[in-house]
């Protein structure tokens, strides 16, 4: 397949694919398209083995290789690199997918919640990163995809832990492409609201997935469509695609799920 030639192996095996909290959500999809791509799949999660478990088998029965199930708290980095160190080989791609998302403010700051987050959102993705450019051999190509989130491209200060930690991710996916080149590409797809979100309503989503410019809402599809036009350009470096059907340009100054009554 096209998308593999950029990541061929000397002994012919499929490169590996590593996405972080593929069981579910967003990581579920952004798995699915990798595996199409002819990827042979390292599913991570944490405690989802069951929903891992039926992506694995969903995966065989559409013919493609049999996943990989890694179980790891990513708030442990000693974790993460058992892990890691688990694998059958380095990851070719690794999509760094999994979050930690809880609402805090200023004036209502949770050490607790602060902690998690970074040690999920950030950390968690720089010690991955760093193992995969420790581990990969000497002139193999590699792809690292990060999820970031649209809000950064027009900020407010609600989920201001979460906030700040996808904008120090950010800030991890530039300083890594810069790092990293030639050989591994870094780059980040930042989705507004495509699915309902820690303690939002169903009513509540219906109401706001379409404030936007497009009127449009974001879909997994829509992100799976990000991912598989990075695969697929290999002179795609330290960029970020935000899927967000033009919602940074209304400069809200609260967090969407926060604009209307639940």
């Amino acid at each position: 397949m096209m998308a593999l030639a950029e990541f061929r192996r000397d002994n012919g095996d499929r490169p590996l694919a590593l996405v972080t909290g593929a069981a579910k959500r967003i990581g579920r999809e952004l798995a699915r398209t990798l595996a199409g791509l002819g990827f042979r799949l390292v599913l991570h999660h944490h405690r989802s083995a069951a929903a891992a478990q039926s992506l694995s088998a969903e995966l065989v029965a559409a013919g493609h290789p049999q996943p990989v199930l890694a179980a790891a708290d990513l708030a442990d980095p000693q974790a993460i690199a058992a892990m890691f160190a688990g694998l059958p080989a380095c990851p070719a791609v690794l999509v760094n997918n999994a979050s930690v998302f809880e609402e805090d403010r200023l004036g209502a700051f949770d050490l607790a919640v602060w902690q998690r987050q970074m040690a999920v959102n950030l950390l968690a993705p720089a010690v991955l990163t760093d193992l995969l450019a420790r581990q990969r051999r000497t002139g193999e190509n590699a792809l690292i995809v990060n999820m970031l989130d649209a809000k950064l491209a027009a900020p407010n200060p609600d989920f201001f832990s979460y906030t700040v930690s996808k904008a120090g991710f950010a800030g991890v996916t530039e300083l890594s492409a810069r790092a990293l080149a030639p050989h591994v590409r870094v780059n980040a797809i930042a989705p507004a609201v495509t699915l309902v979100s820690g303690p939002q309503s169903r009513e509540n989503f219906e109401q706001v997935h379409t404030m936007n410019p497009l009127q449009r809402g974001v879909s997994v599809d829509d992100l799976a469509r990000a991912l598989r036009f990075i695969v697929e350009t290999p002179t795609l470096t330290g960029q970020t695609i935000t899927v967000d059907a033009g919602q940074r340009f209304l400069s809200l100054s609260r967090d969407v799920q926060y604009m209307v009554s639940p």
